[in-house]
């Protein structure tokens, strides 16, 4: 099953339709999506943080006073948690946050993500972007007549033109087609693609 999508012309007005794969078609499946995108998140998390147990703690070779005799309560080592400087009787320690999805389960996220966008109109597919120069009013300009103010555009490859043009604007982010990611596609309220783009992407995951 193809699904075909209308090609917007950059200065505005309608350039003609593009067939898909089915890639661009399926079914919502919020669940699938919810666990894809929760799973992406965790997986970017560092999970350095790191702090030292008793046994870790420098020193506490000897009892820091004798066991009897001081008036005071026994102790072992000054490592101990009850000492200032000792170490923490619950230690945070490294760990890996990242869980298992696999391949089969994110393409089908990303499919069903892909394909809710088109249904809901925020999947635009543009003819072409080019720039001769860095220039954010053209960019301004671009995404005023796309109807588009807080958007992803997604390229075919890399353009430093067009990504210098949007870096002083807040609302817009610009990737290639090799680093289009769940978290991404959600997080703005128009994707913009090329056509090339587009065709890249449904060979991906079709």
């Amino acid at each position: 099953m193809s699904v075909q999508l209308s090609i917007n012309k950059s200065s505005g007005g309608e350039a003609g339709k593009i067939d898909l794969s089915d890639a661009f078609g399926v079914d919502y499946n919020e669940p699938l999506i919810h666990q894809v995108v929760v799973a992406y998140q965790a997986a970017a998390r560092s999970g350095t943080k790191g702090q030292k147990n008793r046994s870790a703690v420098k020193g506490g070779g000897a009892k820091p006073w004798r066991q009897k005799g001081t008036g005071r309560a026994r102790a072992g080592t000054i490592t101990s948690p009850i000492f200032r400087g000792g170490g923490r009787a619950f230690p945070a320690s490294t760990r890996d946050y990242s869980q298992k999805v696999n391949r089969k389960m994110y393409r089908a996220a990303m499919r069903s993500i892909l394909s809710e966008l088109a249904r809901q109109d925020r999947l635009v597919v543009v003819d072409s972007i080019a720039m001769d120069a860095p220039k954010t009013k053209e960019m301004t300009t671009l995404l005023s007549n796309l109807n588009a103010d807080k958007a992803l555009i997604v390229l075919a490859e890399d353009n430093a033109n067009i990504e210098l043009s949007a870096r002083n604007l807040n609302s817009v982010e610009v990737i290639n087609t090799g680093e289009v990611d769940p978290v991404s596609l959600l997080s703005y309220e128009k994707i913009i693609m090329t056509v090339d783009a587009a065709k890249i992407i449904d060979g991906v995951y079709k």
